[in-house]
C-alpha cells in the first residue's frame, strides 16, 4: 500500500484530534443491542465527527481469529484481493466477489481525513472487479483450485445461481451470465437486467425468492442523511424486487439506509436484512440493526430511526415518520453489520438456529465496535437474547491494527460456515472442533 501524502496525514491527524477532544472525560456507554436496546440521546458531532479506524495489517504466519469454545477455524483460501462476499454453488464450488469502494472526490477537510483513513484501513482503493471460483476437489476444507470466473465487472457483490443463469449485483447494474456446471471461466458479457446508480454505499447484494422467479436487490443510500437532497436518493436506501419473468422492478421496502446482508428465515419464509444506520450522532446512536422486511414497509431513513426518533438534522416528512416501522433487533452502534446467513439447528456445536452476522467494524465512534463474526439466536421466527461471538480477535488489543474485517457469510455444502475477510484477504471456514 502506498504511503499517504503529507496532506492526507495531516487531515487524518485532524480527525484523530477531534476524537481526543470530543470524547475527553466521557465514561463508557451501554451498548445498544437486542430487542429493547437502551439507545442514548443523540449528541450531534457537527462538521468534524468522530473518526477512528485501525490500520490494516493482515494475518501473519499461522495467526488467525479466535473461535468460540467448541469450534475451530481454518483458512479455506488465502491470498485473495479484498474478498467481500461468498456464494456457494450446488456442486460445492465457492464464488467470491473481490471488490472495493472506489471513494469519491473529497470536497471538505473532513472528506480528506476520512478518505485518508479509509485507504489506511484498506476500505477504499482500486477495486479488483472480479468474481473468483474456489474449488475444494479433495474435500479437506481447503480450496486447492482458484479460477477467475468473471472479470471486469464493476464492484461485484451479490451473486445468485438459478438454473443455468448466474446473477451478479454490480454497483451499476444487475447482470445475468450463462453458467455451465463446473465451469471455471465465463467470457460472455453479462446481460443487463436492471440499471443501478453507482457511488455512495456501493454494495448491491442479491437473494432469490423461494420459487426462483424474483430477485431482491439491496441498494444503500448515496449519503449519510440525504445530504444532497432526496432527489439524489431516488431508488436508493431500499430493497428492490426484480421480476425475472417480466424484467420489471419495484421498491419492496424503503427507508433502509444501507441494507446489505439478506437471508430467509425458513419457518416463516420472511426476508431479513442487516442495515447500517446513520453517522454523526454518537457512539451508540442509532444502532445498526437486524430486521424482518415487510412488503411496502418503510424503516425511517433519513427522517427518523428506531422507534420513530426524529433526526433534527434532516428536513422532516411527518407522514413518513408516522409510517416508520421499528426494526426487530439492535446490533450496536456502527458495527457495520454487512453479512447475513441463516444457520440451521446443529450447524455449529453449542449454537442453536439463528443468524450469523459478519460485522465489518466501526469508524464513526470513539471505541471500536464490531470486527467479529456474531450470532443471534432465533426462536419462533424471531431473534432473542444477546449476540454471541463465533469468531473474534480481528483487532490488536490496543485497537491500532486490524488483522482482518468480516464481511459476507455463507453455508458451505459440507455444513461449514464460510466468511469473507477483506483485510486479511482470506475466506475463513468454521466447523466444530
Amino acid at each position: 500500500m502506498a504511503e499517504p501524502s503529507l496532506f492526507a496525514r495531516f487531515v487524518a491527524l485532524v480527525g484523530g484530534a477531534a476524537v481526543a477532544i470530543r470524547h475527553s472525560g466521557e465514561g463508557p456507554k451501554s451498548p445498544a443491542y437486542g430487542t429493547e436496546p437502551a439507545i442514548p440521546m443523540p449528541k450531534p458531532q457537527g462538521s468534524i465527527p468522530t473518526l477512528k479506524m485501525p490500520t490494516a495489517k493482515g494475518w501473519e504466519g499461522d495467526h488467525k481469529p479466535t473461535p468460540a469454545p467448541g469450534l475451530k477455524v481454518n483458512a479455506f483460501a488465502k491470498g485473495l484481493v479484498h474478498p467481500r462476499n461468498v456464494h456457494v454453488l450446488p456442486n460445492g464450488d465457492v464464488l467470491v466477489a473481490e471488490s472495493m469502494g472506489e471513494g469519491g472526490k473529497p470536497r471538505t477537510l473532513f472528506d480528506h481525513a476520512m478518505h485518508a483513513t479509509l485507504k489506511r484501513a484498506r476500505a477504499s482503493g482500486q477495486s479488483p472487479n472480479r468474481v473468483t471460483l474456489l474449488r475444494d476437489a479433495d474435500g479437506d476444507g481447503v480450496a486447492e483450485e482458484r479460477h477467475a470466473l468473471i472479470e471486469n465487472v464493476r464492484q461485484p457483490f451479490g451473486m445468485v445461481l438459478l438454473g443455468d443463469t448466474l446473477y451478479v449485483g454490480a454497483s451499476d447494474a444487475v447482470l445475468a451470465y450463462p453458467y455451465e456446471a463446473r465451469a471455471t471461466k465465463i467470457t460472455t458479457a453479462g446481460k443487463k437486467l436492471m440499471d443501478l446508480v453507482p457511488g455512495g454505499h456501493w454494495t448491491r447484494n442479491l437473494i432469490a425468492s423461494k420459487d426462483g422467479t424474483r430477485l431482491y436487490v439491496a441498494v444503500g443510500s448515496q449519503s449519510n442523511i440525504g445530504d444532497a437532497g432526496m432527489a439524489a436518493e431516488e431508488n436508493r436506501a431500499c430493497i428492490h424486487e426484480l421480476d425475472l419473468t417480466t424484467g420489471k422492478s419495484r421498491i419492496f421496502a424503503g427507508g433502509l439506509r444501507n441494507p446489505v446482508g439478506m437471508a430467509w428465515e425458513p419457518s416463516t419464509d420472511v426476508l431479513w436484512t442487516v442495515v447500517n444506520e446513520r453517522d454523526g450522532l454518537g457512539d451508540e446512536t442509532p444502532p445498526d440493526y437486524l430486521t424482518s422486511v415487510v412488503d411496502g414497509g418503510f424503516y425511517g431513513w433519513p427522517y427518523c430511526y428506531w422507534d420513530r426518533v426524529v433526526d433534527d438534522r434532516v428536513p422532516q416528512d411527518n407522514a413518513k415518520v408516522a409510517s416508520a416501522l421499528q426494526p426487530d433487533y439492535a446490533l450496536g452502534g456502527h458495527t457495520a453489520s454487512l453479512g447475513l446467513c441463516w444457520l440451521p439447528q446443529g450447524t455449529l456445536p453449542g449454537f442453536s438456529a439463528g443468524m450469523a452476522i459478519g460485522q465489518h467494524g466501526s469508524w464513526n465512534r470513539s471505541k471500536l465496535s464490531g470486527y467479529k463474526l456474531a450470532f443471534v439466536e432465533f426462536q419462533d421466527g424471531k431473534p432473542v437474547g444477546m449476540p454471541r461471538d463465533i469468531l473474534r480477535d480481528f483487532l490488536s488489543p490496543d485497537e491500532e491494527y486490524s488483522y482482518g474485517r468480516p464481511v459476507g457469510v455463507a453455508l458451505a455444502k459440507d455444513g461449514a460456515v464460510l466468511m469473507a475477510d477483506d483485510v486479511g484477504d482470506v475466506i475463513w471456514r468454521v466447523t466444530g472442533a
